[in-house]
């Protein structure tokens, strides 16, 4: 079963398509000209305005997830705000370094909300994974993106950076949640 994963991320749909290796489901980026404004308050609603608008590109079956760091200590930042906390990639990493130094309490997760629509248009789906940890003191490792280089998780000492890609597609939050679709669809279409 293919469906048009709302993302115009290829590593999104690569790291997705590997994590549903072996259940007959593929993921593909939606046509030319997706490109939603993100103006949810909350993970859920993005993700919901996402998989909306690649369903009104395609009239097929879509799934959307939203992402994002959310720190206890920071009041949930950067949450939703995550991709776009500063310029570049090591910029927020930086930044979030920054306002991290000298907090003792440094418990984190990452977030994963989804929303699968139907090729009627609605919300046949949804779903919230999370992937709990706390953030280092500096960057370490070198898999990954984004910050994963600064996610301890729990129980662990390793960050989400020094994990290999198939042992992070085992745990993350993404995973968490496409697995609960992945429950979905089998349960719907058996």
């Amino acid at each position: 079963m293919r469906i048009v994963l709302a993302s115009s991320n290829p590593h999104k749909v690569k790291e997705m398509n590997e994590i549903v290796s072996n259940t007959g489901l593929e993921f593909v980026l939606p046509p030319h000209g997706f490109d939603p404004v993100e103006d949810g308050e909350t993970f859920e609603e993005n993700s919901k305005i996402k998989a909306l608008a690649a369903w009104g590109l395609t009239k097929t079956w879509t799934l959307a997830d939203d992402s994002g760091l959310c720190i206890k200590a920071l009041g949930g930042k950067p949450g939703i705000y995550s991709a776009r906390y500063a310029e570049t990639p090591q910029k927020r990493i930086e930044r979030v370094l920054s306002e991290m130094e000298g907090v003792k309490d440094r418990e984190a997760e990452f977030v994963c909300a989804m929303t699968l629509v139907n090729p009627e248009g609605e919300v046949e789906f949804a779903y919230k994974g999370a992937c709990r940890g706390s953030i280092t003191q500096e960057a370490s490792g070198s898999n990954g993106f984004g910050y994963d280089p600064i996610f301890l998780l729990e129980g662990r000492d390793v960050t989400m950076a020094e994990l290999s890609e198939s042992e992070k597609n085992r745990i993350s939050h993404r995973s968490v949640a496409l697995r609960e679709v992945i429950k979905y669809l089998t349960n719907r279409f058996q």
